[in-house]
């Protein structure tokens, strides 16, 4: 992730949930907030509901890697969270690609692919 900071204080997170705007799908929700530098930040979280802490990490790690593959297609200048929602099924590689292209196709933030 070559232009993406980390998100890691909890006044950022909660400012983002306050004043960004949001888009919800079944397996995470996305919320993005305009911030004044040039390039994105991004925060994934995922709450106890999700599960045990190794669905959790995994589901983290699934996010931060699709994340990282089509960061090129992202506009710069936004904070970016990803929000994990707790799911009967573990949701595979693709099935968090779709989405999250989906998600950020919603909230206009993916240039069109090549």
């Amino acid at each position: 992730m070559n232009n993406t900071i980390p998100l890691k204080k909890n006044y950022e997170f909660m400012r983002i949930f306050k004043k960004g705007r949001f888009q919800a799908g079944k397996f995470m929700t996305l919320y993005v907030l305009e911030n004044r530098f040039g390039s994105n930040r991004l925060g994934i979280t995922a709450s106890r509901k999700v599960g045990n802490s190794v669905k959790r990490n995994r589901l983290k790690r699934l996010i931060r890697e699709n994340y990282r593959l089509i960061e090129d297609n992202i506009e710069s200048g936004f904070d970016i969270i990803f929000v994990a929602r707790e799911s009967n099924i573990m949701p595979e590689f693709d099935d968090i690609r779709k989405e999250m292209k989906y998600l950020l196709k919603r909230l206009n933030l993916l240039f069109q692919e090549k």
